[in-house]
């Protein structure tokens, strides 16, 4: 399948615009992402319509607290990711070279179908960055929404204007990794550069009407300083507003990043404090099971609305996304309707 987002340079380079690292590949050659790829002299993709397996989960392991709450959501991926990450969980998939012979062949309309007959109220791209299989995500999308069914993706954002553009004009929510604040946590952990994530971040919480999530991924002495921390928060509240819930997950030792502890419940519940200071109204911990920070509060009266214990909703007072206490609207998508 040839791909739009890429320049003809002559007669054997062609350079793939997709995301920042503006590959300039060679025939046979593959980028960075390792599955976008210069066949006969023009980019293509080699994982349209293979994907590493379907799972039914729920929404809330995304994680999004603040869609369709106790939903189920057919989550999807490929091979390949554009990002760096020393510390990346799913790097079996997001950074294996294998071939599509280990892989499932499926058509996005199959997808949309087996989320409907298994009776999700969405379809999430997910497991590896989504901006590598770029096509297949929005053929799928636009099959999604045939049906009724919302789309999510689970991203990065490192992914340059144009795309991003079209590829938000399709989803439907978001929960994009915010890895760190810092640039050289970024060029030193991930191979990458901060601004263009925060570019995504204020794209989709300005310009789009896309649901969005934050998550970062701390990682105790590397990117949890108080000070690191802090500028975060305040950045998320002036730039995506106080009420995008922001999710701190606990890392634990993978790829190359096995000299690292997994984080502890206290970092986690340290850096809430924080962000809470900064403003935020919800804020929640990852990775661990703790009642307490992944319980939903309105946002007025302060009552419980929603509890969690891990990804399981154990108990939900405003389906509607209206507190029963005091009235006031949930930040969030509480109906499936399109």
């Amino acid at each position: 399948m040839t791909l739009r987002y890429q320049t003809v340079l002559n007669a054997e380079q062609s350079q793939c615009l997709l995301c920042p690292r503006q590959c300039v590949l060679s025939r046979g050659q593959r980028g960075f992402c390792h599955v976008r790829q210069n066949q006969n002299g023009t980019i293509c993709s080699a994982t349209y319509g293979y994907t590493t397996g379907l799972a039914v989960d729920p929404i809330e392991k995304k994680p999004l607290y603040h869609f369709l709450p106790g939903s189920q959501v057919l989550s999807f991926g490929t091979l390949g990711c554009n990002m760096g990450c020393q510390f990346c969980q799913n790097w079996s998939i997001s950074k294996s070279t294998a071939g599509t012979d280990v892989l499932t062949q499926i058509a996005p309309d199959a997808i949309a179908q087996v989320a409907a007959q298994y009776g999700c109220a969405s379809v999430a791209f997910t497991y590896n960055e989504p901006t590598v299989f770029f096509e297949y995500a929005l053929d799928t999308a636009k099959a999604c929404h045939a049906l009724g069914l919302k789309t999510v993706a689970v991203s990065a954002g490192y992914i340059n204007p144009g795309p991003r553009r079209e590829f938000y004009r399709h989803m439907d929510a978001v929960n994009l990794d915010l890895k760190g604040f810092s640039d050289a946590f970024y060029q030193k952990f991930c191979q990458a550069r901060l601004d263009h994530v925060l570019d995504t971040i204020k794209y989709v919480a300005q310009d789009t009407s896309v649901w969005l999530e934050l998550t970062t991924l701390l990682i105790e002495g590397e990117n949890d300083s108080d000070d690191e921390l802090a500028r975060e928060c305040d950045w998320i509240v002036e730039n995506a507003g106080p009420y995008v819930p922001v999710h701190f997950s606990a890392f634990h030792p993978a790829w190359k990043l096995q000299n690292h502890a997994r984080t502890s419940l206290a970092t986690l519940l340290h850096a809430r404090d924080i962000a809470i200071r900064a403003g935020l109204k919800h804020v929640y911990a990852g990775n661990v099971s703790h009642i307490a920070s992944s319980t939903t509060c309105c946002e007025s009266c302060g009552q419980t609305l929603i509890v969690r214990n891990g990804f399981t909703v154990k108990q939900n007072e405003a389906p509607n996304g209206i507190c029963p206490h005091c009235g006031q609207q949930l930040a969030g998508v509480f109906s499936a309707a399109r």
